[in-house]
């Protein structure tokens, strides 16, 4: 087993949006709350700053209305193509307690208006991306995709 595969997990999916709406989703907080986290879960914050170093923070929230509070540091942005985030720091480059993983995020134009989406979750060890997998990396992530879908459906040009 190949390091990248005892700590990565990976979904991909084709959209028929062009890269430029699925990143404006991403990176536009108004958006990123009508999609990011499967129903009946909401987003209640949502705090972007899109840069290298730049902080993010999104406030997760069930439907009993616990708040579950995530904090970031975006490390590398290619606009309309890559974004790299990570919980491995609150802000700045202050460490977080436990660091779970590092995302990121690919869009390749396919032409024709349609996009490639790679989004990976990278986990420093093996233990931490069984645990993703437990709590349904696949099937959670598979189902914001599906939102996104949606919004991407009905979002103006």
């Amino acid at each position: 087993m190949s390091a990248s595969t005892q700590h990565e997990l990976t979904l991909v999916r084709e959209f028929d949006a062009p890269r430029e709406k699925i990143y404006k989703a991403w990176t536009d907080p108004d958006l990123l709350k009508q999609w990011f986290v499967p129903r009946p879960w909401s987003v209640a914050e949502a705090t972007l700053d899109v840069r290298p170093g730049g902080a993010s923070v999104i406030v997760m929230q069930d439907p009993e209305g616990n708040r579950y509070p995530n904090r970031g540091v975006y490390l590398e942005i290619v606009e309309n193509e890559k974004i790299v985030f990570t919980d491995a720091y609150t802000s700045a480059w202050v460490p977080a307690e436990k660091p779970f993983f590092t995302g990121v995020i690919l869009l390749e134009d396919l032409g024709n208006g349609r996009t490639k989406y790679t989004a990976k979750a990278l986990h420093w060890r093996a233990e931490d991306k069984e645990t993703h997998e437990k709590m349904g990396f696949h099937e959670g992530w598979g189902k914001a995709a599906d939102q996104l879908a949606g919004l991407l459906a009905k979002a103006p040009s």
